[in-house]
């Protein structure tokens, strides 16, 4: 056991407080580049990242696709920086998400995308990084430092600002709103009590994680701390690619968990909730509408698409209570630095 409380813990427990000041420091920005992009309609969004900050850019996918129409679509930015493209991105807004900016590849590609005409954008946790330095505009997430390697209040911070700059673009009132008293609502999402979950994810066999919509990069975000924190081998899908395939893995000796949204897309994860469980596999279910042993609680914030926002953070602390009763480090993942520089 550790002497005594995690870094990851402890950044964790601040969220809350990062999330408020990160609304007085940066709100205005965030929903300024919103109306520039609402200004400019483009008929195509690029993101660039990779890890935590790629999941947090299918988070944004969703938010966009579905309020608005417009495609956004993930380059991979070994393109630029191993294979030498050159871009054709004349007046589409490019976004690189990292909490450091401090990875060759993402400042490569980025640079590239400037020098093809691309609107060039990045956010991230340091405004004097070599990627900021690298794009027309900068956002800062206003995280303050992050110490433990796993990135919690980084991420949140990515989600925040990805869900203001949607909330500008589209002229949500309601979400803007919603945004302000995000910090209150992430204040109970840190009460959720998933303790009956622990068991079970001591031992867990395979596991994974489903969701749809906006929630699948939360569900990609929670399989990547599972494997980094804990240990686990966890696989993240879409609740409709799972049944494509991936059930064939199913059975007893599976668990999984899936985080129900207030959308459209319920229903499908609910399907496909009740096939894991017809092959055996234990599934518990992330809700905040229903009740019962095998559902851990979530809260409802103020606008349904900030609602996997409080689902992770309440996930963070369940994983990583998880990773100190099996005995492992959640600040220091073996073979895993803070700062992953690629090429």
């Amino acid at each position: 056991m550790m002497p005594g409380p995690t870094r990851m813990k402890s950044e964790i427990l601040s969220v809350p407080q990062v999330v408020a000041g990160q609304m007085d420091a940066s709100l205005d920005a965030y929903l300024a580049f919103g109306n520039r992009l609402a200004s400019l309609d483009p008929n195509l969004v690029v993101t660039c990242a990779r890890g935590s900050s790629d999941h947090a850019a299918t988070y944004f996918k969703y938010l966009v696709e579905i309020c608005l129409g417009v495609p956004v679509a993930s380059i991979g930015p070994s393109v630029s920086s191993v294979y030498r493209t050159r871009w054709k991105l004349e007046g589409t807004p490019v976004i690189a998400i990292s909490q450091s900016g401090g990875s060759d590849d993402l400042r490569l590609f980025m640079e590239a995308a400037t020098r093809s005409g691309a609107i060039s954008v990045s956010l991230t946790n340091d405004v004097a990084s070599p990627l900021a330095r690298a794009t027309d505009t900068v956002l800062d997430m206003s995280a303050g430092p992050e110490l433990a390697v796993a990135a919690t209040k980084t991420y949140i911070a990515s989600l925040v600002a990805l869900a203001a700059i949607m909330a500008g673009w589209s002229r949500d009132p309601s979400m803007t709103e919603a945004l302000r008293a995000l910090p209150d609502d992430l204040d109970r999402a840190l009460t959720c009590d998933w303790s009956a979950a622990l068991e079970r994810f001591r031992n867990p066999g395979s596991v994974f994680v489903t969701a749809r919509g906006p929630g699948l990069g939360i569900a990609n975000e929670a399989a990547l701390k599972f494997k980094e924190t804990c240990l686990i081998r966890a696989e993240a899908f879409s609740a409709a690619e799972m049944i494509h395939g991936p059930l064939a893995l199913s059975g007893p000796s599976l668990t999984a968990l899936a985080f129900l949204t207030d959308d459209g897309g319920r229903e499908g994860i609910e399907g496909g909730v009740a096939r894991l469980r017809e092959t055996g596999s234990t599934v518990f279910t992330v809700d905040n509408e229903k009740t019962g042993a095998h559902v851990l609680p979530s809260v409802k914030t103020g606008h349904r698409l900030l609602d996997p926002i409080a689902q992770i953070l309440s996930f963070y602390l369940f994983v990583e209570e998880l990773a100190v009763s099996l005995g492992l480090n959640p600040d220091a993942p073996q073979h895993l630095n803070k700062v992953t520089v690629t090429r």
